[in-house]
């Protein structure tokens, strides 16, 4: 096979979230086999083991920048639901659990920063996908809205609000501060917007390295199980957030309810949430290791469930005919399937 022709891309696409957990694990394999390798200073270093934070800024401004603050109607409402009940439901739990029993019990072996980080965001790539496929044009308009769950800003606001993290205001604005800038840019220009859109990617593929060089091959292991039970904790709230949209968006104004559904992932960008968290407060560093492992499994197995429960969700809609004919869908069936 001739240089340059080996599908390197395609065969990472291949796997769930794969431009994030093919260069993390690489990272860990790296720090498990050969740590000193990438601690010879220089560009190597800064790059491939402490260069995770700053890749992150990266990630927050250019997903900052997609946030369309003009989107409306039936598409903000949408959007704002779903974001709340993302948040409240799976960000509030985590951080309810941590404040009643700390930070250092785990439940079903699950840490409560892995909680945090894992329930409260959403694979805004999926979600929009599914949308298009199952959903009209509003509800893949509500990605606008959803996308502001990207990085840690709602984890660490309701872990400062309830106590169970020492999160300074100035720290949390300064979380938020790319976001907000990127938000700017994006919505004057949309050249910028469309400039800084595959920046999303690309910082996400260089960040998981120096995260995945944090960590160690036997933290994957003794996580394994618990990560399972947090994707299913993930996945669950994809069911609850079902149920809401079916309560509080008008027959009139929906096609289908199984958008609701395809919030019941974990993002990519929430594997940097613990590292994030820990940098701020200390205290919870003890924990950031293991919970971006369990975090790592939450969006590697919620990339593969969640789909499969859109589909079963949307057959169990057009057997009963709750299907509104009368909104089209988002795309066709051709489009759907490409």
């Amino acid at each position: 096979m001739k240089l340059g022709t080996i599908p390197v891309w395609d065969t990472m696409n291949k796997i769930p979230g794969g431009i994030m957990v093919v260069p993390l694990f690489l990272g860990v394999l790296v720090n498990t086999f050969a740590p000193s390798s990438i601690n010879i200073g220089a560009f190597t270093t800064a790059l491939f083991k402490n260069g995770a934070l700053p890749l992150i800024g990266v990630l927050l401004f250019c997903s900052g920048a997609q946030i369309n603050v003009r989107s409306a109607g039936m598409a903000v409402y949408k959007g704002s639901l779903l974001t709340a009940s993302k948040v409240i439901i799976g960000t509030g739990f985590g951080v309810l659990f941590a404040k009643t029993f700390g930070p250092s019990t785990a439940l079903l072996g699950i840490t409560p920063l892995a909680l945090i980080s894992a329930l409260g965001n959403n694979n805004g790539g999926l979600y929009t996908a599914l949308a298009a496929k199952y959903g009209d044009k509003s509800d893949v308009g509500g990605i606008a809205v959803l996308s502001a769950t990207d990085g840690p800003f709602f984890e660490m606001a309701l872990m400062g609000a309830v106590g169970v993290a020492a999160i300074p205001g100035k720290a949390l604005f300064a979380t938020i501060l790319p976001i907000l800038i990127g938000m700017l840019l994006g919505n004057l220009d949309d050249k910028i917007k469309n400039f800084l859109k595959p920046g999303i990617t690309i910082s996400i593929f260089f960040f998981a390295f120096p995260l995945g060089a944090g960590l160690n091959l036997r933290t994957f292991i003794i996580t394994g199980i618990p990560g399972i039970f947090l994707a299913l904790l993930t996945l669950s709230t994809g069911v609850i957030s079902y149920i809401i949209y079916k309560l509080l968006v008008p027959k009139k104004s929906r096609r289908t309810c199984v958008s609701g559904a395809a919030v019941g992932t974990t993002a990519g960008n929430a594997i940097a949430t613990p590292a994030a968290i820990a940098a701020i407060d200390p205290t919870w560093l003890p924990f950031a290791e293991a919970a971006t492992a369990q975090v790592a499994t939450s969006i590697m197995l919620t990339a593969i469930l969640c789909p499969f429960l859109v589909d079963f969700l949307y057959k169990w809609e057009q057997k009963r005919g709750l299907i509104n004919n009368n909104i089209p869908p988002a795309s066709t069936p051709d489009e759907a399937t490409a």
